[in-house]
This record gives structure tokens, C-alpha cells and sequence, in this order.
């Protein structure tokens, strides 16, 4: 399985992809702002290089509700951003935007991958993407971004996720991006209780028939905590836990605030897989 997001590609055959979460918000659930300012949003983002991440991952706007981002805020919060990383790492650039104005001039800063929270809800944003010869994710939400969804019902949840999806995929195919181009990701805490994000969670391999990568989003997010009744700052573990499953059952993203330890993590399940322990320890 190969992806490519414009200039870079990966052999996910080979190795896993860790994508690190840059926030240019003020209100951010995790970091509420601690990376607003440019000088230390960039030396964050030297800092997840240096951890190994794959993939930077930049937001203007956060998924949840709160407070009006103008377009034009947000496009002054993220493009200046992509510019800078452009100029100063060789990694690949995601822009977490559900604007197709805002991915049209991140493309054309240089960014890679749109991730887009609202399964592509914006017109034109698939059209946007495929004139750079860009890259996307497909996520499902049962609704909108930003919009509290605190009991969603379903029929059949993980089929209702994967037809879903599957839509998604025609419709960016459609638009002109390459089938190499695109990721799935189930869209855990957008419009699913705790109950329904574990269970999309145990059914990564289903999500993985679909033959697109699948993206694992469950960084301190709300149903990793409410499991382990853990404020946002305590979620660490949990979330090195639910990215182990998510491996273990196919999955070939990894969006995190923890690039080390997902990283870390993450080798070791490819080392055990590719035929661990190494000659030292048969030699006893």
C-alpha cells in the first residue's frame, strides 16, 4: 500500500505514519492556546520532527463548539503557518480545514493533505485539492463540525461509517484525486458516544476492507477519558493504548499530540510483526 500526498510518498507496507497535531487556536481543547503565537507553534512543530512525525498537521479552527473563526482569521492563522513550515522541514503539511477557500491557499502554500473533519461538506474543496495534485481524508460525521451532537442514534453504526465513507471516496475520486491520495478515518467523538467511538475503534480491520488507509484519531480525545475517567491532561497512556489497538487491526495513520511515544509504540508492533526477537536473544 503506497500513499502520496504531492512530493512525498510511503510505502505503508513498510512503515507506519505518524501525523502531529499543530494547533493555531485559542482554544484548543488540548493546549488552549499554549502554541498560538508563530514562534511557538514553530518551535513545537521542530520539536515533533524531532520526535518523528511524518506528517505535521495544522489547525486554524477547532472541531467543537466555541466562539466564530472568520474565514479570513482563519486563513491568517494557518497560511502564514504552512509557509513557515514549508521554508524550514522536509516532512509532508496537512491543513485540518473544512474550508475550501482556506485548503485552495494552503495548497498553494504548499501544503499536502487536506483533513477534513466534515466528509467534505464544503463545495469545491474536493476540486481545490485536486488541482495540486493534493491528497485527503475522508472522515465520517454525523452532522456537522462544531455543532454538539450528544446522543446520536444510529441503525447500524459501523455500517452506516462504512457506506459513509465509501461515498466519500467516490466523490473525491470523482474530483479528480488519485485512489493513492486518499485516507479514511472513522471520525471518533464526531457524533459518536464513548459506547460507539470503541466500538468503530475494535472494528479498525472493517474500515481497512474499504482498501484506503486508515487514519486513527484518538489522541486525548473525550471517549479515551471518559473509559479511564481522565481529565484531557491525563489521557497519555490511554491514548498510546487505543493507538496500539488501532495498529494491531490495520490501521496506518496516527494523528497524536504524542509523536515520541506513538512513534515508539508503533515500532515495536512492526518489530514484533516482522519476526522480533532480533539474532541476540535466539543465540541464549
Amino acid at each position: 500500500m503506497v500513499l502520496k500526498l504531492r512530493s512525498f510518498e510511503f510505502d505503508l507496507e513498510q512503515r507506519s505514519l505518524v501525523m502531529g497535531i499543530l494547533n493555531r487556536t485559542k482554544d484548543s481543547f488540548f493546549d488552549r492556546g499554549k502554541y498560538f503565537e508563530l514562534e511557538a507553534f514553530l518551535r513545537r512543530a521542530e520539536q515533533l520532527v524531532l520526535e518523528g512525525a511524518d506528517i505535521l498537521d495544522v489547525g486554524g479552527v477547532k472541531a467543537g463548539p466555541g466562539p466564530e473563526v472568520p474565514e479570513a482569521e482563519e486563513l491568517d492563522r494557518v497560511i502564514p503557518a504552512i509557509e513557515l513550515l514549508r521554508e524550514r522541514f522536509d516532512v509532508a503539511l496537512s491543513v485540518d480545514t473544512w474550508n475550501a477557500r482556506v485548503i485552495d491557499e494552503a495548497m498553494r502554500a504548499g501544503a499536502a493533505l487536506g483533513n477534513d473533519i466534515s466528509g467534505f461538506g464544503s463545495r469545491g474543496y474536493l476540486g481545490n485539492v485536486a488541482r495540486y495534485n493534493g491528497a485527503v481524508v475522508a472522515t465520517h460525521i454525523r452532522l456537522v463540525p462544531r455543532l454538539a451532537d450528544p446522543n446520536p442514534i444510529y441503525r447500524d453504526l459501523k455500517a452506516e461509517v462504512k457506506e459513509f465513507l465509501a461515498n466519500r471516496v467516490n466523490l473525491a475520486l470523482e474530483a479528480g484525486i488519485a485512489r493513492e491520495s486518499i485516507i479514511v478515518d472513522a471520525g471518533f467523538d464526531l457524533g459518536k458516544t464513548t459506547d460507539q467511538s470503541m466500538e468503530l475503534l475494535l472494528s479498525t480491520e472493517q474500515l481497512c476492507q474499504l482498501g484506503y488507509p486508515v487514519l486513527i484519531s484518538a489522541s486525548n480525545k473525550g471517549f479515551v477519558g471518559d473509559i479511564l475517567g481522565k481529565t484531557v491532561s491525563e489521557r497519555r497512556t490511554g491514548s498510546l493504548s487505543a493507538a496500539a489497538i488501532g495498529a494491531l487491526k490495520g490501521a496506518k495513520v496516527f494523528r497524536v499530540h504524542d509523536v515520541a511515544g506513538t512513534r515508539q509504540t508503533l515500532d515495536v508492533i512492526s518489530a514484533i510483526a516482522a519476526g522480533y526477537p532480533p539474532a541476540w536473544v535466539l543465540e541464549r
